[in-house]
């Protein structure tokens, strides 16, 4: 098969003829009909992995947020078959771990082994391997397509829990979503728009503020013109119920914090970069005073994902809508080398495996 391939960390990709996968008996082989690219493929790629994170080995593979075509079935996998069209959700569950059982897959005691991109070779190819089926694949509703289909196996399915789950977002209140350009920011605009609250976008371009305010923010703040923390406390007369740091540097989260009102909810999304050597420092007497709640979101498990589809299915939800673009294998390296400086808006997805 077909990949790109990483031969050296930090250098230009190879697009190469490798070997195809061997599916094990509890797994499945999906050709791979498109897979988003992600700041967690540039961390990785680059080896800007917060402390204590996932390192790679070259030769490697990346790719974590696919949706694609079973060619292949394990011999002990009982609800999938051939031809079935599925989304694999990016941090999967092995179902027999304490959280697994307790239906928390996206948190599983072993999904450092199991997550394809990342524990192994994954998507940045024709052909992925693909493990535990049966508790973690997701059919994919016959009216959607693979490129908008694979925003959702992690930066959308991962806004969503956040939004929806985590934050308890309500109609009415006032979000601010910092980091609002990228793709997990324009995924929790839109999630937190459909919910009926008050969005408020911030970033460091007119380009991406746009993208927000198509997809429902009702103000964008430019963060290289105005104080962000200041035009929030303006903007919704005291703070924001729910902010979010979509992005995971250090100046978006303090941000999102001092943006809340009192018992606001901050919601973190992005993980940190080796900049940030894992640790952030925050307010925490305004927290203490303010009683405000830090909570986060790491993906969705699989089970959870009828209540998202139902809405996009409805028209409510338009992942698509945050794909910016698509490209070949050939120009995966490039967008690596943009996401370094959060360079491409929205989501930007490989559809051409054999270039």
């Amino acid at each position: 098969m077909r990949a790109a391939v990483i031969e050296e960390l930090g250098k230009p990709l190879t697009v190469r003829d490798v070997p195809d996968p061997v599916c094990p008996p509890d797994g499945a082989i999906l050709r791979v009909g498109a897979n988003g690219i992600c700041r967690t493929d540039w961390a990785l790629w680059a080896g800007q992995f917060w402390t204590g994170g996932p390192s790679l080995t070259p030769p490697f593979v990346l790719g974590h947020e696919f949706a694609g075509t079973l060619v292949d079935v394990g011999r002990d996998v009982r609800d999938w078959r051939e031809g079935d069209r599925v989304l694999f959700p990016m941090n999967p569950g092995c179902g027999s771990c304490a959280m697994c059982r307790d239906g928390h897959q996206q948190v599983c005691d072993n999904v450092d082994t199991l997550v394809p991109g990342v524990s192994y070779w994954g998507a940045f190819a024709e052909y992925v391997m693909v493990r535990h089926a049966d508790v973690n694949l997701v059919r994919v509703p016959d009216p959607l397509g693979f490129t908008e289909v694979a925003a959702l196996s992690c930066r959308y399915m991962t806004a969503f829990h956040g939004v929806v789950d985590q934050a308890r977002v309500r109609g009415g209140e006032w979000v601010a979503v910092h980091g609002a350009g990228g793709g997990m920011g324009l995924a929790t605009v839109e999630i937190a728009a459909a919910t009926g609250a008050n969005v408020i976008a911030i970033d460091l371009t007119e380009e991406k503020l746009a993208a927000a305010r198509a997809l429902g923010a009702v103000h964008t703040v430019n963060a290289t013109e105005s104080d962000p923390v200041e035009a929030v406390q303006t903007l919704t007369h005291g703070g924001a119920h729910v902010s979010v740091d979509a992005v995971g540097i250090a100046e978006a989260c303090r941000n999102s914090v001092r943006s809340l009102r009192t018992r606001g909810r901050h919601l973190q999304l992005g993980h940190t970069t080796g900049a940030e050597q894992g640790d952030v420092p925050l307010p925490v007497d305004v927290m203490l005073v303010k009683e405000l709640e830090f909570r986060s979101a790491f993906g969705m498990q699989a089970q959870r994902f009828g209540t998202m589809l139902a809405m996009i299915e409805s028209g409510r939800l338009h992942p698509g809508r945050i794909v910016s673009r698509t490209v070949g294998l050939g120009g995966a390296g490039t967008v690596l080398a943009e996401l370094a400086a959060y360079g491409p808006t929205g989501v930007v997805v490989i559809d051409d495996f054999r270039s």
